[in-house]
């Protein structure tokens, strides 16, 4: 456990993790980890770091719309020597863009190899490797592409496949993809970005994983956390 320590979360990748603008209030999932917003998510109350005295700051690079072919360019000018905990969700933007429609498969392959050599370059250890949810809710009907449900599921679900092998070598595997099969269409908006509940949703995905990373338990502590007393520091850049 983190005494006397400031832990650093930093995020990469895209709106899953950069989903501000898309909700009236500019919050996004790594804020709510540091600070749950008591006033908007009162369920959640004790849900975060603060709540478990750790004092946090906050490194956000993800960015709406970046693809895995700018992942690189998010380090630029970075000083990652004090370490911390790296948030990624990447290849969303990669899918909707072409690889999800590609009969091959070869794309997709392509996009992960991208997310693989950045992870390879990013001296933060452990990953938190999130993966790409289905805005349809595996409703064929909610098809908004002009790609046929099947080529594009099974490139989807096969990129996930490759995020799963992929991600035991550099952390673990947030599976924001089987949260959200389970939840409501009110989690998104835009047709494909997270709302405002949907921020508090992939926060409730990654949550376990940090708590665990920052050697506080894992979803149990989560729970138990609405009960705790001493209030950490939150520092955002």
């Amino acid at each position: 456990m983190l005494l006397n320590a400031t832990l650093t979360l930093w995020t990469f990748g895209d709106s899953i993790l950069d989903c501000g603008r898309y909700n009236p209030h500019g919050v996004h999932p790594a804020q709510l980890l540091i600070r749950n917003n008591d006033g908007l998510f009162p369920a959640e109350r004790g849900h975060d770091l603060a709540s478990r005295g750790v004092a946090a700051e906050l490194r956000h690079r993800a960015l709406d719309g970046a693809t895995t072919h700018g992942l690189e360019r998010h380090l630029e000018g970075l000083d990652l020597s004090g370490g911390g905990i790296a948030l990624i969700t990447a290849g969303g933007s990669d899918l909707l863009r072409g690889a999800m429609a590609d009969p091959t498969g070869q794309e997709v392959r392509r996009v992960a190899a991208r997310l693989e050599a950045f992870l390879d370059r990013l001296p933060l250890r452990p990953v938190l490797l999130g993966n790409v949810y289905d805005p349809t809710f595996g409703d064929d009907s909610l098809n908004f592409l002009p790609v046929e449900p099947e080529v594009g599921r099974r490139n989807h679900l096969g990129y996930n496949a490759l995020l799963e092998e992929m991600a035991p070598r550099y952390g673990s595997l947030v599976d924001i993809h089987g949260h959200f099969l389970a939840g409501e269409r009110s989690w998104l908006t835009a047709v494909i970005e997270p709302s405002l509940e949907g921020a508090s949703e992939v926060r409730r995905a990654f949550l376990p994983h940090v708590l665990a990373a920052a050697g506080l338990g894992g979803a149990s502590a989560a729970g138990s956390a609405a009960g705790g007393t001493s209030i950490g520091s939150c520092i955002v850049s």
